[in-house]
């Protein structure tokens, strides 16, 4: 019987551990993910029920010293891996969107490392055109795709940039560093919601995803811990 005891108390140990890995949602306000490791296998998988997007818009806040390129957000549908995709290509000094694998290419950005930057990017369907504001400051306007929407059962994750749906991991196009604040929309926020974004003031959290209730999964070497504060 002491036996068949302690086999229960493992199997039930072992189910906490589960749940604790397991997807959850909570409200992270004043949190950061950490990535402290160059690898293939750590990210944080983000998951909603929404499937159709006629329109999007994607917000965070990221602080990293990598001299690389890497990536900052990956959405990706069974037809597409790059379906939605924020990438920093260190070669060309670019912040790229990805939009349907349509790329467009903003370059001039101040991306200076070791310091928390703020950067929304959006999208819409019906004209195609996509912008990137970095630290409040708006790009031009670029056609990248229209006339579809982006559509099907979505994967979204940071840390990892997705070249298959849910997987093709590359160590050196991962993230390392922190990241807070990620917020996701289906529709285009305006230049002022921006701004309150950028400025932390009082803003329209995103409806497809939500920091304050974020529904989400660690897989690996990935921490959550308080956003890192500068005291004076």
């Amino acid at each position: 019987m002491l036996i068949l005891f302690f086999n229960q108390m493992k199997v039930l140990s072992l189910l906490v551990l589960i749940t604790a890995c397991a997807a959850r949602t909570q409200d992270i306000s004043g949190r950061m993910f950490t990535f402290p490791l160059e690898t293939n296998r750590a990210y944080v998988k983000f998951n909603t029920s929404r499937r159709d997007f006629n329109a999007v818009t994607v917000c965070h806040r990221s602080f990293t010293d990598l001299k690389r390129d890497h990536m900052l957000f990956s959405l990706s549908t069974p037809n597409n891996p790059n379906d939605f995709l924020i990438f920093w290509d260190n070669t060309n000094k670019e912040m790229e969107a990805h939009i349907k694998n349509k790329k467009a290419e903003y370059g001039g950005r101040d991306y200076k490392l070791n310091t928390w930057h703020s950067i929304c990017t959006t999208w819409d369907a019906e004209t195609g055109l996509a912008q990137l504001w970095f630290n409040g400051q708006p790009s031009i306007r670029k056609f990248t795709i229209s006339g579809s929407n982006i559509g099907g059962p979505v994967n979204i994750i940071v840390g990892q940039e997705q070249d298959s749906h849910g997987g093709g991991f590359d160590m050196k196009q991962s993230f390392v560093g922190m990241m807070s604040d990620v917020h996701m929309w289906d529709y285009v926020l305006s230049a002022c919601e921006i701004q309150n974004y950028v400025d932390e003031r009082n803003y329209t959290p995103g409806n497809v995803l939500n920091w304050r209730a974020l529904d989400y999964q660690i897989v690996d070497k990935v921490l959550l811990e308080h956003t890192t504060t500068v005291c004076y």
